[in-house]
């Protein structure tokens, strides 16, 4: 027995043919652009876009720390308190990575926050501190990292922090006294700092420790000298008690983990890298096969790759066609089109690399290409 189908030419149908008739119209009037680059401009935050946030207040927490509070774009899937993101920010005209922790509590707006400290010769940190203004946009990576509190929340925890150290320890604080029943948590903050107008988050910390949400244990290097681990007993008798969290400098972590190694307790650390990557024009270029290819600052990767015998993904060889999108894990590109940088850094941009157009993007330093 034949069945006749029945015409497709339903509203429906008549519906879509129409979209993908203005989209072809919309994208003949913005060529040689893609209709996508115009959306950028005026609707950067839509679904299906690369993830991006924008800058709505940058809050002076210190005089050399502030809190930016971002909008991210609709595909935001949230986080753990204690996790960070990766957010990539253009300064003079080179996308720089780096990572810092979420420090917001909830919030119904679905707005965000990242507490930046300004380094010495730290560009991004600097820029995001005393530069940065509302409305600016930066690109923004989902959550990760595995420095959260276990569930259900232990009787007994120590946290222990110093500097900018706080930071991810702020969001878990924020997040369990949000709670409509606060967990009954007995909780030890130690934290270090240069002085006390050094503390950030200074205030609100004194908040709860007044009002025995936690007790605070400040330690200030201007008067009481280094923090040393040696006398950490002494200031948490109950120390083996208790679930250990700590983030701050190497120097503090590793002696920190060696006082813990020597009594059989565990601890868990959170490490923040220093970018190091130095651009230039030209450099080495490492493929995941093994093979090192030397380039110049001309010649785009995908040349230099294939001239060496390495297999890589092409298509158009103009940047259109994005058929050479291959992740870069470490070092620094250089656009041919308009001389942009982008940058990436082991530990900072996320175990995807930075996804580079090979086909217009020319070594600039040392890099290692994934593909």
């Amino acid at each position: 027995m034949s069945i006749t189908l029945p015409s497709t030419t339903t509203r429906s149908g008549r519906g879509i043919s129409l979209r993908a008739h203005l989209r072809r119209v919309a994208e003949a009037a913005v060529t040689p652009l893609e209709l996508s680059d115009v959306l950028d401009v005026f609707h950067p935050l839509r679904r299906g876009a690369d993830l991006r946030a924008r800058i709505v207040e940058v809050r002076p927490e210190t005089h050399q720390s502030a809190t930016i509070v971002l909008q991210p774009g609709r595909d935001w899937t949230g986080h753990v308190p204690g996790q960070y993101a990766r957010v990539g920010v253009d300064v003079d005209g080179v996308r720089l990575w780096r990572t810092y922790s979420l420090t917001h509590g909830p919030r119904a707006d679905r707005r965000i926050s990242i507490t930046v400290k300004a380094i010495p010769d730290g560009v991004v940190s600097n820029h995001l501190v005393h530069h940065a203004r509302a409305g600016q946009m930066i690109q923004l990576d989902q959550a990760q990292g595995e420095f959260v509190l276990p569930q259900p929340i232990p009787g007994k925890l120590l946290l222990v922090t110093a500097g900018s150290g706080i930071t991810p320890v702020i969001g878990m604080l924020r997040n369990l006294f949000s709670r409509a029943e606060r967990p009954k948590t007995d909780i030890v903050l130690l934290h270090s700092a240069l002085s006390r107008a050094e503390v950030i988050f200074g205030s609100e910390l004194r908040q709860y420790d007044a009002a025995g949400w936690l007790r605070l244990v400040e330690m200030h290097t201007d008067v009481h000298g280094m923090l040393d681990v040696d006398d950490l007993d002494e200031i948490v008798p109950d120390l083996a008690e208790r679930t250990a969290y700590a983030c701050g400098p190497a120097g503090l972590l590793d002696a920190l983990q060696e006082h813990y190694d020597g009594r059989g307790l565990t601890l868990t650390t959170e490490r923040f890298r220093p970018a190091t990557v130095v651009a230039g024009e030209g450099g080495t270029v490492t493929f995941a096969g093994g093979t090192v290819v030397e380039a110049d600052g001309a010649t785009p990767i995908l040349d230099a790759a294939e001239s060496a015998g390495v297999l890589m993904p092409s298509g158009c060889r103009m940047g259109i066609c994005m058929g050479c999108v291959v992740p870069l894990k470490e070092g620094a590109v250089r656009d041919l089109r308009n001389g942009a940088l982008t940058v990436a850094v082991p530990g900072e941009t996320g175990p995807g690399g930075v996804r580079i157009q090979t086909c217009i993007s020319a070594a600039a330093g040392a890099c290692h290409i994934d593909h």
